[in-house]
């Protein structure tokens, strides 16, 4: 039987140079976010408002997204949503059993998480499906504990999440400017990464660390469907089966413009897919809709066709290393707050050095 849902299911038809890959293993990232639905009785029944925080209570009824998407191409493999009620790890499990039958997460792929996913229920998940995966763990007081089980050559160590043997990285990540007139100081994060590929010659800790940012393909995408697609706006359904249904039809809209931007590099492995810009996508579509292309009688069709024109017609430039403090514009519930006069929200050109933090060996007797 087919399902709306199907359709949102990638990575599309792409080359091994469009998706990332390590290690031979196709790179996957899970994240959640949320939409804000319009304030009515009959939404309010099923996504209830959240509990008033420190920036005060809601002002919309939220639901929930979570999804898979394909690094690289940035194509959706997969999604759930439903109340905000419901915690992000719940959805995910859910997402990853059904993926886990129909072929998204298998054998083959790495999966990348951030410390909301390192979750002892949640590796033990996706260790069942034969994925591997690559999650930033938690370091605070009230962490999940590591125990070393062996110290590996590289400074790495063997641990376990219950029954799930890992591989535990601890590093240091610096960023200092490029630009010799930036007076800005370098900045100094540490990271501590949880990943089922063990071995340090397959999978070196300095390229798993690297590799890890990739990870911020997910919110990019999720920008895209937010901020570009939505423009910030809550979404119009009134009633709880409308706005399924008007979730879904975001999701393939994206879904479609992403597939036409993976198919207008297909054939030039020489394009980072990271190249295309999605504003011109969304834009170029919006243009034939406008012009009723395929409406009116001997009308070419050619939607995916000028999408991809467009698209290699205004190819963004080659990525590079940058920094941005993470802060928004709109504090609303958010943890980050709005942007204040002193706050530097510039992107910066930036070299990154990554140091693995070896453990100290233990004193001897």
């Amino acid at each position: 039987m087919f399902r709306t849902q199907d359709l949102v299911k990638g990575p599309a038809a792409v080359t091994a140079t469009q998706t990332t890959r390590f290690a031979g293993r196709l790179v996957v990232a899970i994240d959640g976010t949320q939409l804000a639905l319009p304030d009515t009785p009959a939404n309010l029944a099923v996504f209830p408002k959240a509990k008033a925080g420190q920036n005060g209570p809601s002002g919309y009824p939220m639901l929930r997204l979570v999804t898979l998407v394909a690094c690289g191409t940035r194509t959706l493999m997969d999604a759930v949503f439903g109340t905000d009620a419901t915690g992000e790890l719940t959805y995910a499990r859910d997402l990853i059993t059904t993926a886990g039958t129909t072929g998204a997460l298998r054998p083959g792929t790495l999966l990348l998480g951030d410390r909301n996913f390192s979750a002892t229920a949640f590796v033990r998940t996706v260790a069942s499906t034969g994925a591997d995966f690559l999650i930033r763990a938690k370091t605070h007081s009230t962490a999940l504990k590591l125990p070393i089980l062996r110290r590996l050559p590289d400074g790495t160590f063997l641990s376990r999440i219950g029954e799930v043997t890992v591989r535990v990285i601890d590093a240091t990540i610096t960023l200092a400017p490029t630009d010799g007139a930036d007076k800005r100081p370098a900045t100094h994060s540490t990271y501590r990464l949880v990943t089922s590929l063990l071995d340090p010659d397959e999978a070196p800790a300095t390229a798993l660390v690297r590799l890890y940012r990739e990870r911020w393909e997910i919110e990019t995408s999720y920008c895209e469907l937010k901020s570009t697609i939505l423009g910030g706006r809550v979404l119009r359904g009134r009633y709880p089966a409308a706005v399924t249904q008007e979730t879904w039809a975001l999701l393939v809209a994206y879904q479609a413009l992403r597939t036409a931007m993976s198919d207008a590099v297909l054939h030039r492995p020489n394009i980072d897919p990271d190249r295309t810009a999605f504003t011109i996508a969304l834009n170029t579509a919006r243009d034939q809709i406008i012009r009723a292309a395929g409406i009116i009688p001997h009308t070419r069709i050619d939607l995916v066709g000028r999408i991809g024109t467009a698209i290699l017609n205004g190819l963004l430039p080659a990525r590079r290393d940058r920094s941005r403090p993470r802060v928004k514009k709109r504090a609303i519930s958010s943890k980050y707050r709005a942007v204040g006069r002193n706050i530097d929200h510039r992107t910066h050109r930036t070299t990154v050095h990554i140091e693995i933090n070896a453990l100290p060996s233990p004193p001897d007797g």
